[in-house]
Parts: C-alpha cells; structure tokens; sequence
C-alpha cells in the first residue's frame, strides 16, 4: 500500500434485481437506501445474488483492518425499512465486520446464503 493511502473501507453489495430493489418489495425506497448506503462505503450494485427470499439483501464486506482479523462478509437480508438501512450505516461507520461488534438488532436480518450448486 501506497504510504499516504488509506486503507480499504468496508465495501457494500447491493441487490438489485428480479426481487431485490423492485417493487415486488413495496413501500421500499430503493434508490434513497443505496444512495444513503453511499454516503458511508463503496457501494456496488449487483445484479441477482439467487437469495430472492431475503429481498433486499446487503452484504457487508470487511474492510482490509477487517479482513486481517478474520471477518467475512456479513450476509444481510430483508432490509425493507429506513431503520435497518440506518443500523447498517452505523455499523459500516464503525468499522463493520472485525472490527465493529455487530449491533444485536442487525442479528435478525443477517443469514447465511445457501451455496450455489453448479451442474457437473
């Protein structure tokens, strides 16, 4: 790294496909939570992450100080309301995954996404 680099944020990923950012999940402004996701971390728009059951979904990726103490990325789904988009800034705010403990009220969105089978 570069010496007057900062080191890598959080990143966020952002559903928004078939189900996710549609709406399919009404009373949902879509584009307000992933420009409010903006104001705190990269965000990258991702098309179909094949958990449509958890629409919205927001992944949480650890930032680099994250990463080297072990953090994975923290599946968030069902993020339908201004309260958990604003939970999750918070989070992202300090330090997210590593190094922030995760707030207890995210503890009813997070889940762990099943693994993709691919045909032999």
């Amino acid at each position: 790294m570069p010496k007057n680099a900062a080191p890598a944020p959080c990143r966020l990923v952002v559903c928004r496909d078939c189900c996710c950012g549609s709406p399919k999940i009404t009373r949902v402004d879509h584009t307000a939570q992933t420009e409010r996701l903006r104001e705190v971390a990269p965000v990258r728009i991702s098309d179909c992450l094949d958990v449509c059951d958890q629409a919205n979904v927001v992944v949480v990726q650890p930032s680099a100080e994250g990463r080297a103490a072990g953090a994975r990325p923290v599946w968030l789904g069902l993020v339908n309301d201004p309260d958990a988009t604003e939970d999750i800034v918070a989070w992202v705010r300090a330090g997210g995954p590593g190094v922030a403990p995760r707030p207890e009220i995210l503890d009813l969105y997070a889940f762990v996404p099943r693994t993709r089978r691919t045909e032999p």
